[in-house]
Order: C-alpha cells, then sequence, then structure tokens
C-alpha cells in the first residue's frame, strides 16, 4: 500500500505563490509517475501537472508557465511550485501516484486547500 501526504495550501493573493510538497510512504515501488490533480467546488477533478520516473513533465493548459512540479529523486518527495496564482485556481489539490500494475493514479492524498482571493 501507498501513503500520500500533502502540505503547504493555504490562502494567497493573486499574483502571489505557494509551494505544495507530497511525501510518500509504505510501498513506494508500486507506482512510477506522480502528478497533482485539483478540484474546485461544483467542477470534475482535473489533472495539473505530471511527472515521471524520468522526469519527464506535463501540463493543463490552464497553469502551464505559472505551475512547475518537480521531485528531489524518482520516488520521493514531489513539489508543485505555484506561481501568479489566480482566482480560479483555487481548488482542493490532491497528490496522485500511478500504479504501475494498471498504468492509472490509484493512490491518492487527502488533498490541501489553495484559496486565491483578495
Amino acid at each position: 500500500q501507498v501513503q500520500l501526504v500533502e502540505s503547504g495550501g493555504g490562502l494567497v493573493q493573486p499574483g502571489g505563490s505557494l509551494r505544495l510538497s507530497c511525501a510518500a510512504s509504505g510501498s513506494i515501488f508500486s507506482f512510477n509517475a506522480m502528478g497533482w490533480y485539483r478540484q474546485a467546488p461544483g467542477k470534475q477533478r482535473e489533472l495539473v501537472a505530471s511527472i515521471t520516473d524520468g522526469g519527464s513533465t506535463n501540463y493543463a493548459a490552464s497553469v502551464k508557465g505559472r505551475f512547475s512540479i518537480s521531485r528531489d529523486n524518482p520516488k520521493n518527495p514531489v513539489y508543485l511550485q505555484m506561481n501568479n496564482l489566480k482566482p480560479d485556481d483555487t481548488a482542493v489539490y490532491y497528490c496522485a501516484a500511478q500504479s504501475t500494475m494498471t498504468g492509472r493514479y490509484e493512490y491518492w492524498g487527502q488533498g490541501t486547500l489553495v484559496t486565491v482571493s483578495s
């Protein structure tokens, strides 16, 4: 089993920055890619950014150029640096890990709230 714990959320003004962190424990070789999802009130959960074991990254169009995903080593931890934040970025952000068995994001953190407001 894999446990993911996020930290770093909070309240920030538009144009500000936050860095989210995700620490994994347990069977860390059960997953390869990791990603950050978010879910805003009344909206579906969406993939914001992902990073593979090899370090390849992918971003949603809405955050490209503002957000950056990184990791210290191929497994742990993973970060999401968020710059020039906008009110539309307000959401609960979830860390997720992709199962090596299924290829799907099977492991999830509990989420951390990011609120962008003046």
